[in-house]
């Protein structure tokens, strides 16, 4: 079974743990690890059990370790707020449209195992990965996260209104990292500051973002992270991106293209090995021809994983550097 090199050894009482798991709920069939009593051998430091309240997302208090070594994150944006705030979790789940973690976040989480996937995590798993605190993203399931918290103190961290800072700030806390969550939040807000005043007349620009896939053209209304990011540096959106959207992104047809056409557009994928043609196959078609941003050559491929899926502190960076790069010139 894999060890994290800062913590201590698979114990049996997640072995127990994980029986109790398999024979209460009767979701999963697998046999779990043997244990290893080692770390309960004379000599060894004693562990730090000292607990900190965490309220989280849904107004839950949520008692966590006051310093957890071992972080289990089921959401791309768990993961991205990890990794900003320095700590290398031990289990994570895939990505929208991913296989691991999203793209603009796996080289740094290229040796964090999977355990589960866009639509719920694997508890067989998220048992062994042996976690001190887990992260569930925006998951509802109550039964779910009543398992969850069996292996170990859950906190759902992402509200209904998605707001990547209220989850990094969030975050911060239950890692014991409420400092360097600020520090990050105050750098992101002088990134913004800067950005606007070098963007001069084009600050004021109505900008649209789109993902484009086999199945068609989707937009990201309000209410999402890359639209937040917008509404900071102050862009209008064209069209239906300037309402709140009833799920993630939403299906426009060709004859409906009209709605994304601003004085930028930006459109990405989250297939990362169709985003270097992915401009010229839209100028190959007559109704992404016919938007203004493409006549002007102001449409910007961009990384689909960052910009259109949950987002989190780090892609709030670099979205940032994306704009900067294709408008402040």
């Amino acid at each position: 079974m894999p060890h994290h090199p800062l913590a201590p050894r698979p114990s049996a009482r997640r072995t127990t743990l994980l029986a109790a798991l398999l024979a209460g709920a009767g979701l999963l069939t697998a046999t779990a690890c043997a244990g290893d009593d080692s770390s309960d051998a004379a000599g060894t430091a004693k562990a730090d059990t000292s607990t900190v309240s965490v309220t989280d997302a849904t107004g839950t208090a949520v008692k966590v370790p006051a310093h957890p070594r071992r972080v289990v994150v089921l959401s791309e944006m768990d993961l991205d707020s990890a990794l900003t705030l320095g700590v290398e979790p031990v289990g994570l789940t895939a990505a929208r449209g991913q296989k691991g973690a999203p793209g603009y976040l796996a080289d740094k989480a290229a040796k964090i195992p999977l355990v589960g996937t866009v639509t719920g995590p694997d508890i067989e798993k998220v048992v062994a990965a042996e976690p001190d605190v887990i992260f569930a993203g925006q998951l509802a399931d109550t039964q779910v996260l009543a398992q969850l918290r069996k292996v170990a103190p859950t906190l759902v961290t992402i509200g209904n209104d998605k707001d990547w800072k209220s989850s990094l700030t969030l975050t911060g806390k239950a890692l014991g990292r409420s400092n360097e969550a600020e520090k990050f939040l105050s750098g992101y807000d002088e990134k913004v500051a800067a950005l606007k005043k070098d963007l001069g007349a084009r600050a004021g620009s109505e900008v649209s973002v789109a993902r484009y896939s086999a199945k068609g053209t989707a937009v990201m209304q309000q209410g999402v992270f890359v639209s937040d990011v917008l509404k900071d540096l102050g862009f209008t959106r064209p069209g239906i991106q300037a309402k709140r959207g009833e799920g993630h992104s939403t299906p426009i047809s060709n004859e409906n293209l009209k709605e994304i056409d601003g004085d930028w557009l930006f459109i990405g994928t989250l297939d990362a090995t169709s985003e270097s043609g992915l401009l010229r196959q839209l100028q190959a078609e007559p109704a992404y021809r016919g938007l203004k941003a493409v006549k002007e050559k102001h449409a910007t491929v961009i990384d689909g994983s960052m910009w259109t899926s949950l987002g989190g502190a780090r892609a709030a960076e670099s979205v940032l550097t994306d704009i900067r790069e294709a408008m402040a010139k």
